[in-house]
């Protein structure tokens, strides 16, 4: 099977523009993929392979969230996690409404799967399943060692200090076969623009307020079917808040991949294209 072609473009959604990527007929039920928080992450960087392998019975979104990559990053920021994922969460939907979807499964990673809930909770209706990957979620989490690195990763801006990052990310880094650091060198330019290193470090002033983070009785409210994956090793999110997530939201599975790190569409991709692509289809 040929992969499906990828298209990029300039999508206004209001007072911002947001770059986002597309494969896919748009009249194919719609899969939006948001990213993490990575310094540097774009929608490609996260999603390229999985949105290539569903868009032959997809229509798969992609963007770079406000303030990340080739998007607009707003100047100034909203200071603190929350008030730059209201900001977020208002330009996706204005994105959706450009480009013609009206309801969506939810595809998150990390700090995407607190954007898919939080877009979850805000309109519902508009929702037609959620994925969470290695999401965060849980109220009072505690960063592993890994997170800490990636909020603090502007104390030293370096390729060394990049890749190292990267290694992070997955269990076996031989899931980057022999280009880490080729792909730290690409990424530290993009990470060290101005307004990529500003929009960082609004979303982790902590001195605004604490992290996107949901009650019980919150998650509760959720009606949807969710499926959460976990990654066993993962040494950005811990695996708890996946369990925290899945116990508290009424429809949700949990599943747990084995010798994994917080990116496991990069280390698993075929395993986590059919999961996808099962769970929406109702046969996973």
């Amino acid at each position: 099977m040929m992969p499906a072609e990828i298209t990029t473009t300039r999508v206004p959604t209001g007072e911002y523009d947001l770059h986002v990527s597309t494969a896919g007929d748009p009249s194919k039920p719609a899969l939006l993929f948001l990213h993490g928080s990575g310094p540097g992450v774009t929608g490609l960087s996260n999603w390229e392979r999985l949105i290539q392998d569903l868009g032959d019975r997809y229509y798969c979104v992609a963007p770079d969230v406000l303030g990340f990559g080739d998007s607009d990053h707003p100047n100034p920021p909203p200071r603190g996690m929350v008030a730059f994922t209201e900001l977020r969460v208002a330009a996706i939907w204005g994105m959706l409404d450009k480009l013609g979807v009206d309801k969506v499964t939810l595809v998150g990673n990390s700090y995407g799967g607190q954007m898919s809930l939080a877009m979850t909770l805000e309109r519902p209706e508009r929702v037609e399943k959620v994925i969470l990957m290695g999401s965060g979620g849980m109220p009072g989490l505690q960063p592993l060692p890994g997170l800490g690195k990636l909020i603090t990763f502007y104390d030293d801006p370096t390729e060394a200090a990049m890749a190292e990052l990267l290694s992070l990310f997955v269990y076996d880094t031989s899931a980057f076969g022999d280009r880490l650091q080729e792909i730290a060198a690409i990424r530290v330019p993009r990470a060290n623009r101005p307004e990529v290193r500003r929009s960082h470090e609004a979303t982790f002033d902590f001195s605004a307020g604490p992290r996107v983070g949901w009650s019980p009785e919150e998650l509760a409210k959720i009606e949807h079917d969710v499926l959460v994956i976990a990654a066993r090793e993962d040494k950005i999110v811990p695996v708890d808040s996946s369990l925290y997530l899945s116990r508290h939201i009424p429809n949700a599975r949990l599943h747990i991949v084995p010798k994994c790190g917080h990116w496991s569409q990069i280390e698993y991709p075929e395993l986590f294209a059919r999961m996808v692509d099962g769970f929406v289809s109702g046969d996973f």
